[in-house]
């Protein structure tokens, strides 16, 4: 379990690590990071749209979690038009994409958590 330190740091963009492990939680880890590329993993999303599926995010916890993601090269952010009301569109990136599979073993596990610890519900009462 540890070919992640075959040296004794790693490097990516300039920002030196201590394993893989910590630059992978750089590039995903928080609260929201995750939660947002699992809902871009079914396809390109306007800002509204995500706001929808993430009722608990804020607008700016959302800007700034999507620019991260963006900047990352997990994300890409096409705007169409060049007056307002502009449109913009959020989707994964090829390196994103390649992220879908460790979301879909993250769901996997969350749902088996669930059903042997705890319950679905419809609502947050």
């Amino acid at each position: 379990m540890k070919d992640e330190c075959k040296g004794e740091y790693v490097r990516l963009k300039g920002k030196t690590y201590p394993c893989s492990v910590s630059l992978t939680m750089d590039l995903v880890g928080g609260k929201w990071k995750t939660v947002i590329l699992y809902h871009l993993a079914d396809g390109k999303k306007r800002f509204s749209e995500l706001r929808r599926e993430m009722p608990a995010v804020t607008e700016m916890t959302l800007s700034l979690q999507l620019k991260q993601l963006e900047k990352d090269s997990l994300v890409s952010r096409k705007v169409y038009g060049k007056k307002p009301p502009i449109k913009v569109v959020y989707s994964l990136t090829d390196f994103g994409k390649s992220f879908i599979p460790v979301l879909e073993a993250i769901t996997k596990w969350g749902n088996q958590v669930v059903n042997e610890k705890g319950e679905f519900v419809d609502s947050l009462s």
